[in-house]
């Protein structure tokens, strides 16, 4: 009996020093992230996606604490998950409604990093899990994996350079399924819910979207006027 009395006390404690080292980690990087109020970014945008033919493409991108961001494409369609449009990760780790809870450790191209799960306090959230790739040596995110009600789960990856202080990448590449994902108005697909073998458009959904931003300018820090989210 206190042999098992001392492993439940000693394994109480070791849950809760692991869940203050998540939190102190989480707070650490949303302290570098706060360092940055606003900024707006100049990129280019490859969207491949197995039914939208789509060149490459110029993008402006704005960002206002705490939450206010807008990319605009010089023409063509901007396709990217709703939810995942916010390219930083401001928005994952702003506020307080979340349990965060340590699962391991793992190597992301090379970088070793600690492994994040966040779970919303709120049931009329979208969002239903994060799990966080952190960079602990650079208190930067390198990897989130987020699986929402209403568009499946989608992947940001990100890939950091010369802002790399701001925490702000100079790649960013998005990844989802496309058959969980709601396409924009203007796009229409066709899809027959019998039990009939897939058609050519159902193949052609049933796959994984990829969008790729690439920066090549930030100007952080200098302001902007709300009226530029205002569609």
């Amino acid at each position: 009996m206190k042999q098992l009395l001392t492993f439940i006390i000693l394994f109480a404690l070791h849950t809760t020093v692991g869940a203050q080292d998540v939190t102190t980690l989480i707070n650490k990087v949303k302290a570098k992230l706060d360092a940055v109020n606003d900024y707006e970014a100049d990129g280019k945008m490859k969207t491949d996606v197995a039914f939208i033919k789509a060149p490459l493409g110029r993008v402006k991108v704005y960002f206002k604490k705490p939450n206010k961001f807008r990319l605009k494409k010089d023409g063509g369609i901007s396709l990217l998950p709703k939810g995942g449009v916010s390219v930083n990760m401001n928005s994952l780790i702003s506020g307080k409604d979340f349990v965060a809870i340590a699962a391991g450790e793992s190597v992301l191209n090379g970088t070793k990093v600690k492994i994040i799960k966040l779970l919303p306090s709120s049931d009329n959230s979208d969002i239903v899990l994060t799990t966080l790739y952190i960079d602990e040596a650079n208190l930067l995110i390198r990897k989130a994996v987020t699986t929402t009600k209403e568009n499946g789960t989608y992947d940001i990856e990100m890939a950091y350079g010369k802002f790399a202080n701001y925490s702000l990448p100079d790649k960013v590449v998005f990844s989802f399924n496309t058959k969980d994902y709601k396409l924009p108005k203007g796009i229409t697909l066709e899809f027959d819910d019998n039990k009939k073998p897939e058609t050519e458009a159902e193949k052609l959904h049933n796959k994984k979207g990829r969008v790729e931003i690439t920066y090549t300018n930030y100007i952080i820090n200098k302001g902007i006027d709300d009226a530029v989210f205002k569609m």
